[in-house]
C-alpha cells in the first residue's frame, strides 16, 4: 500500500507542474534557478577538473564522459554521437627558459597540435626576420634560420590597452601612439608580403630552411591576454611569448645581442581518434517527432580552460535540461540538448547532426544556442524567419521583465552565416536562434587566450541565461501550433550594395586535421 501511495503522490505532484500556468511555471524555473543552482559545481568539474577542450585529444573525450555521466544523475538519457575522426593530440609540458644574457623563466606555451621536443629540449639563438626587398632576397636569406628559433610576430609598441592610454594618457600622447603603431603594422605587412608568403603560410618555410623552432606573440589587446591557436609546423615547435618576454627577446636581437633561450615543449601524437557529439534526449509526450534542441559548442582552444567559450554556454544548456527535467519532466514536444564537437575548426559537430539527423531538423520547433561568452543576453535576433516575432515574441511573454529588459530584439533579421552552431540548421531553413550576450571584454581578455579560465565566469548572468532558456523552452514545447519557417525578403548588404541571399549548407570536415 505504502508504494502504491508513493506513485499516487508523484502522480499528482507531476500532474499539478503540468497543470502550472506559464507565468507559475516561469516563477518555479527563476525559484529552482536561483535557490538551487548547479552552475558553480558544474563550471568547477568542466573547467577547473577536466579543462580545455580542444578537438583529438584526451581531455575532449573525458567532457564528452563526464556530461552523459552527469545528464544520467539527473535522469535524462544520454550518448556520444561519434561523427568523424580528428588528429589525437594531448599537450606535454612547456618550460621557456632565457639562459643567457642572464637566467629568467619566460611566459608562454607551445600551440594547440604543435610538434613536441624531447624532454632535454632544445638550446639555441634567436632570429629576426628582417626588410628585404622581394621574395627572391628571402629565399637567398632564408639559410640563416638554420639552427635558431625565429621570431615572427611585430613586436608591440605598448603592452597597455588603448583604453588605458585614454585614461591616462594626453590626447596628443594617445594619439600620436596609434599613429606610430599604425604606421609600425603597415610596415610589418610590408615586410611579411615581400617575402612572398603570408604571416599563415611562412612558419613551413622557416621549418624547410632549418629552423630550431618559431616563437611568435599573438597579444590580443588586454593586461596579459593572447590568443592561443594551432601551430602550423610538422617537426618544428611553435611556442607563443607573453608580449613582455617576447618584446624583450625581440629588442635584444635587434640590438645586436645574442640571446640563448631553451624551449621544452613535449606532446603526444596520438594517431587518428574518433570524435563527438554529446546529445541528450527528454523525449516528447505529445509531439515526439517535434523538437526543441538547446544547443552549445562543447570543443574549446587550450590556451585556457575555454570557460566563456563555451563552457558557459554549455553549462547553461546543461542546468537549464536539469531544471526541466525537474520541473517540466513530460514535456510536449522532445527536448534534445546537442553539445557539439570541433565548432572551432568550423562548426563541424553541428554540422554533422545536420547531416546525420534530418528527422530533427525537419521537426524543429526551435533550437536556442549560446555561445558568446559569460554576459546575459542582451540580443535576440529572428534570424530572417519572417514571422519569428509571432511566436518568440508570445514566449518572451512568459519571460520576467528583470531579464527581457535587457534584450534588443531584430524581427525579422537576417539569416546567420557562420560564427556559431545555430547557424548549421538557419543554413537548412530550420527556426535556430542565437541568444547573444553581453561582452564583459570577451574579444580582448577571453575569446581564445590564456585567460579564459573560471574567475571569469559571471554567475548572475549565466543563471540570467539558464532561466531565459529554459521558459523559452517550456514555452516552445508548450505552444499548440507548429513554428513557420517562412523566410523573409533580405535586405540589402551595405557592404555589396547586393540583395543578402540565404547561406547554403556546408558539409563538416570528417577526417580533420590532417593537413
Amino acid at each position: 500500500m505504502k508504494k502504491y501511495f508513493l506513485l499516487f503522490l508523484l502522480s499528482a505532484f507531476t500532474s499539478s507542474l503540468l497543470a502550472q500556468t506559464p507565468k507559475e511555471m516561469a516563477a518555479a524555473i527563476e525559484k529552482e534557478a536561483n535557490e538551487n543552482s548547479q552552475l558553480p559545481q558544474l563550471a568547477h568539474e568542466l573547467m577547473d577538473v577536466i579543462g580545455p577542450r580542444l578537438v583529438g585529444t584526451p581531455q575532449m573525450k573525458s567532457a564528452h564522459d563526464w556530461a552523459v555521466n552527469t545528464f544520467s544523475k539527473w535522469g535524462i538519457s544520454a550518448e556520444n554521437e561519434s561523427w568523424g575522426t580528428w588528429r589525437g593530440w594531448e599537450r606535454g609540458i612547456t618550460h621557456i627558459d632565457m639562459l643567457s644574457p642572464r637566467v629568467v623563466s619566460l611566459s608562454g606555451r607551445q600551440l594547440a597540435w604543435s610538434p613536441g621536443t624531447s624532454a632535454k629540449g632544445i638550446e639555441a639563438n634567436l632570429i629576426t626576420i628582417p626588410t628585404l626587398a622581394d621574395s627572391l632576397a628571402f629565399n637567398n636569406w632564408v639559410s640563416a634560420v638554420k639552427g635558431k628559433f625565429v621570431l615572427v610576430s611585430m613586436p608591440q609598441p605598448t603592452g597597455r590597452p588603448d583604453y588605458n592610454w585614454e585614461e591616462f594618457a594626453t590626447p596628443e600622447s594617445f594619439e600620436k601612439m596609434k599613429s606610430d603603431r599604425n604606421a609600425q603594422q603597415q610596415a610589418w605587412r610590408q615586410k611579411i608580403r615581400n617575402t612572398g608568403y603570408t604571416s599563415r603560410t611562412i612558419n613551413r618555410a622557416l621549418e624547410e630552411a632549418g629552423a630550431a623552432g618559431i616563437i611568435q606573440s599573438r597579444w590580443s589587446s588586454g593586461f596579459g591576454a593572447n590568443k592561443i591557436f594551432s601551430a602550423n609546423t610538422k617537426k618544428i615547435p611553435v611556442v607563443d611569448l607573453s608580449l613582455e618576454d617576447y618584446g624583450m627577446l625581440y629588442r635584444m636581437v635587434e640590438n645586436g645581442g645574442n640571446p640563448l633561450i631553451k624551449v621544452v615543449a613535449q606532446s603526444k601524437e596520438l594517431g587518428r581518434v574518433p570524435t563527438f557529439n554529446t546529445i541528450a534526449t527528454i523525449p516528447g509526450t505529445e509531439f515526439p517527432d517535434e523538437y526543441i534542441v538547446l544547443s552549445a559548442h562543447f570543443d574549446s582552444w587550450d590556451g585556457g580552460t575555454g570557460a566563456t567559450d563555451n563552457g558557459t554556454g554549455t553549462i547553461t544548456m546543461m542546468e537549464t535540461a536539469r531544471i526541466l527535467k525537474k520541473l517540466y519532466p513530460n514535456p510536449k514536444r522532445t527536448i534534445i540538448v546537442g553539445l557539439w564537437g570541433s565548432e572551432e575548426q568550423g562548426l563541424n559537430g553541428s554540422r554533422a547532426f545536420v547531416e546525420d539527423r534530418p528527422a530533427v531538423v525537419e521537426g524543429l520547433q526551435a533550437l536556442f544556442n549560446q555561445d558568446n561568452g559569460t554576459g546575459r543576453v542582451v540580443n535576440l535576433s529572428g534570424q530572417g524567419f519572417l514571422h519569428s516575432y509571432a511566436y518568440l515574441g508570445k514566449w518572451m511573454e512568459a519571460v520576467p521583465e528583470s531579464i527581457t529588459k535587457h534584450i534588443e530584439t531584430n524581427f525579422p533579421g537576417n539569416p546567420g552565416r557562420g560564427g556559431s552552431d545555430y547557424a548549421s540548421f538557419v543554413a537548412k531553413g530550420a527556426p535556430a536562434f542565437s541568444l547573444s550576450s553581453l561582452s564583459w571584454s570577451y574579444w580582448n581578455y577571453t575569446w581564445h587566450t590564456n585567460l579564459d579560465t573560471y574567475d571569469k565566469i559571471v554567475f548572475d548572468d549565466v543563471r540570467n541565461n539558464v532561466i531565459l532558456t529554459a521558459i523559452l523552452t517550456y514555452m516552445a514545447s508548450e505552444d499548440p501550433e507548429k513554428t513557420s519557417r517562412e523566410k523573409a525578403v533580405l535586405s540589402i548588404n551595405p557592404r555589396t550594395g547586393e540583395k543578402r541571399e540565404w547561406p547554403s549548407p556546408r558539409s563538416p570536415n570528417r577526417e580533420g586535421g590532417i593537413d
